[in-house]
């Protein structure tokens, strides 16, 4: 039967796929809508099968923080080849998935959740048909707190969000630099409380296997351990590393320089590397 440029292009604004892929599917199903639709999902669940095994290490990494500034969330749509990483149009979708990732606080709600008709799920399914490669969520992180900022590196390979404890007049301006740090300096907890008591056991060891081969005495190696530990939160610790645009200050310090009660709550990281 004759389809018209008109559907084929309908076709193509609701799905995203090709044109003479959305010519294709309405052929086949005789110029009904929805049936072209599922021929072209039931396209994409192939390609996905058959790429299943495939590396998305390329991709999209985004922040995104409500118009309250109290929930933040981030998210890593993973693709193949930073080819398709870079397009407009796959750029356009990562940003309306993390919208809507905004309304979620696990990856499984956000993946079971509506949208443009169908699921998160199903909605990557169906890209993996449109553009020829494994389409997945590499990564979903969700964060609360009285002010929320965030930061998305240059490329969008890194993202962080940070929480603050009050909401004060320059919040955003510092909420943002906090979040810069943590996208540069990757730190591993928040403070020394957040370090799991395994890392800090492991840096021991590692610590006190270097100073035998120093040949220190045993007696001393637990006095030395400690200090070399303190060093090692100092450097992997948020709050406690040297602020990126002013090393004489912590991260801390600087925090407080704007108002003695604020702290950082929390922090989030995702990356792509």
């Amino acid at each position: 039967m004759k389809i018209t440029a008109a559907e084929v292009n309908k076709l193509r604004q609701s799905t995203g796929a090709g044109m003479m892929d959305c010519k294709k599917a309405l052929v086949e199903a005789e110029g009904n809508f929805e049936k072209a639709i599922e021929n072209l999902r039931k396209k994409g669940q192939k390609v996905a099968a058959n790429r299943a095994d495939r590396i998305s290490s390329e991709g999209a990494v985004l922040a995104m923080v409500n118009l309250e500034n109290t929930k933040g969330v981030i998210i890593s749509i993973n693709c193949e080849t930073d080819f398709v990483a870079k397009n407009k149009s796959y750029l356009d979708l990562a940003n309306a998935l993390a919208k809507n990732a905004l309304n979620h606080d696990n990856l499984k709600s956000f993946l079971n959740s509506d949208f443009q008709g169908m699921t998160v799920s199903e909605k990557l399914i169906e890209q993996t048909g449109v553009i020829g490669e494994k389409i997945e969520v590499g990564g979903f992180k969700s964060l609360k707190a009285p002010f929320v900022g965030s930061y998305i590196h240059a490329g969008n390979k890194i993202a962080t969000l940070t929480g603050l404890s009050e909401a004060i007049e320059n919040a955003a301006e510092i909420a943002k630099n906090i979040a810069m740090q943590a996208a540069a300096m990757n730190p591993i907890a928040l403070n020394e409380q957040g370090v799991d008591s395994s890392v800090i056991e492991k840096e021991i060891e590692i610590v006190k296997d270097q100073l035998r081969q120093e040949g220190k005495p045993e007696a001393m190696l637990d006095k030395i351990a400690k200090g070399k530990i303190k060093r090692f939160f100092k450097d992997n610790t948020l709050v406690n590393q040297d602020y990126i645009k002013d090393g004489k200050q912590s991260v801390a310090q600087y925090v407080s320089s704007f108002n003695q009660n604020i702290k950082v709550t929390e922090f989030a990281r995702l990356s792509l590397v």
